[in-house]
């Protein structure tokens, strides 16, 4: 039985770039609904989402006052996805960039899992038409998630991801603040310390061909900071509980001494 599958797709001035994207997820899978999250693009993109809904009853518009971020967006997606009681719930750039044709594969991961990634930075996924640099970033960034987090994930930034309702549902997502890369990883992150399931299947990125690019300095930086904030907190939080276990263990065997 197939599960009710929701597509999430966040937009901000995607006009151009939405439409492809919509066709080619209805043509690879035209079984699952899609969510346009429109952030109140000045470009038409939201009217352009309003026209598509009322001739495709698969497509949703949900639309929001005004740009708060992807993080935020995704978040919104979740809320209406669970209320309404879908199933599954994806991740995907209105872009290109995550190709709808991958998206079978993702949704097919195997194993039993909580959070399926389509993963760049595993045997078989790729990237095309990166500079050095943004390869350079995103393999060391990901790197340096698995030493800080412990996240034993290759591609713990990635945008491109399917989540179970059940595991968002037992997330705290009221208290998840961040964006872009930062997002991702976190989410990742939490669905580890929950001791959800994680699958990563190989997938091909492809950098967008239309549109500008949302990633920026500000989104890397707060990557960067915080997940250095939360390994530290992290580990320091590993030691206390180490202490604590000694200390205890100490305690019961003077205790037995005495007996």
């Amino acid at each position: 039985m197939v599960k009710r599958t929701l597509i999430i797709i966040p937009t901000y001035n995607e006009r151009e770039s939405l439409p492809v994207q919509v066709d080619a997820v209805r043509e690879v899978a035209p079984e699952v609904d899609i969510l346009i999250a429109d952030d109140n693009s000045p470009d038409g993109t939201g009217e352009w989402a309003d026209a598509r809904a009322a001739e495709d009853s698969r497509v949703h518009v949900l639309h929001r006052p005004g740009k708060q971020g992807l993080g935020a967006a995704y978040l919104a997606g979740f809320a209406w996805g669970l209320e309404r009681d879908y199933e599954i719930l994806v991740e995907m750039d209105a872009d290109g960039s995550h190709r709808a044709e991958d998206l079978p594969a993702v949704l097919a991961a195997p194993g039993s899992w909580d959070l399926a990634i389509g993963s760049r930075w595993v045997p078989g996924g790729s990237v095309v038409n990166w500079p050095k640099h943004r390869l350079f970033l995103s393999t060391n960034a990901n790197r340096y998630v698995r030493i800080m987090l412990g996240v034993k994930v290759k591609d713990a930034t990635a945008g491109f991801r399917a989540y179970t309702a059940d595991v968002l549902r037992a997330l705290d997502l009221d208290q998840v603040e961040s964006q872009g890369y930062c997002f991702q990883i976190d989410m990742a992150w939490r669905v580890a310390k929950a001791g959800g399931a994680i699958a990563e299947v190989p997938i091909t990125f492809v950098e967008r061909e239309q549109g500008v690019s949302k990633m920026s300095g500000d989104i890397i930086r707060e990557a960067l900071v915080k997940t250095t904030v939360w390994g530290i907190k992290e580990r320091t939080a590993r030691v206390r509980r180490a202490f604590s276990r000694n200390g205890a263990e100490s305690a019961e065997a003077t205790r037995a001494k005495q007996l």
